[in-house]
């Protein structure tokens, strides 16, 4: 189980510990106002997310004849949970479930599906590690070096090969050994290079001509210590990919955990996973109410 204050440590004791403290008890003043506005815009919730909420806040404060920051509390609370908050996780396909696990370089993408492997396994489902990064040195062995750590079986295609072909061979393995999931890792892309975007579009349509309806799920992941520079890849994946869930990566490193906020407010998919380590098992189902008393704790 995640310690969901220790992992959101270094983002309470800086932006969010900032806001925790203007709800301490102050009058709801204009300063009061400017103040919890330029605080969620520095906890990288994003201009629009935080003038929505502010918005709100306001509205409700005036409706209900609130004078003191304490009343805020809560409703804020509220308000950043709901945000958070969607209808839980699709039931599996039947088998195979085949899973993309896409970003850019350095997100943290091949040890997040490494991690979702291990997850899956864990539950006790059958899982195959698929590797379709056939351009970066040692991806390879990397994701070989991974499966071995987490105890499930890898296919992965030499390096140079077609990325399609890998993810052709690797559906075709996953059906022919009868497991359960199989979680494919892609190479990791820059979403400004067109060309790259494209082969992902393509490696898409790969997987649905093998199994109809794969990929189930794309997760994109985002690492969390990059803040508002991240949206505009999760824009440019979403479009591509039709991304269907988010991975928030590296959340324990981060000082801005807004950046979930903002996140899921402009692509309208949930947060299914966060990262809170290194070793495997670091990888926990995404809690709204969990993660949001841990900020404003």
């Amino acid at each position: 189980m995640v310690n969901w204050r220790q992992t959101l440590e270094r983002t309470r004791r800086s932006t969010f510990g900032r806001i925790a403290s203007l709800l301490g008890d102050s009058d709801l003043s204009p300063e009061f106002w400017d103040s919890l506005e330029e605080a969620l815009i520095q906890a990288d919730v994003g201009i629009e997310t935080t003038q929505e909420i502010m918005a709100d806040l306001k509205a409700f404060a005036r409706q209900n004849g609130l004078t003191r920051s304490t009343e805020v509390r809560q409703i804020l609370r509220e308000r950043l949970v709901a945000l958070l908050e969607h209808p839980g996780t699709p039931p599996f396909p039947p088998p195979p479930a085949v899973h993309f696990v896409v970003g850019v370089n350095g997100s943290g993408k091949t040890t997040s599906a490494a991690k979702l492997a291990h997850y899956w396994a864990r539950g006790g489902r059958s899982v195959l590690l698929g590797g379709a990064d056939t351009f970066r040195d040692a991806a390879g062995p990397q994701l070989a070096l991974w499966a071995s750590r987490v105890g499930v079986p890898a296919h992965i295609s030499e390096q140079g090969s077609d990325p399609g072909a890998a993810v052709y061979e690797a559906v075709q393995a996953a059906l022919a050994e009868g497991v359960e999931v199989l979680v494919v890792d892609t190479s990791g892309r820059m979403h400004t290079r067109h060309n790259l975007m494209a082969e992902l579009q393509k490696l898409v349509r790969v997987a649905g001509k093998v199994v109809p309806g794969a990929p189930h799920q794309v997760f994109l992941v985002l690492d969390a210590t990059t803040g508002q520079n991240g949206l505009e890849q999760a824009r440019a994946f979403a479009a591509t990919a039709g991304v269907t869930a988010l991975i928030l990566a590296k959340l324990d490193h981060s000082a801005r955990g807004g950046i979930a906020l903002a996140a899921r407010r402009l692509l309208g998919v949930p947060i299914a996973f966060v990262g809170t380590g290194e070793a495997p098992e670091d990888l926990a189902p995404f809690d709204a109410d969990e993660f949001v008393d841990a900020l404003l704790s």
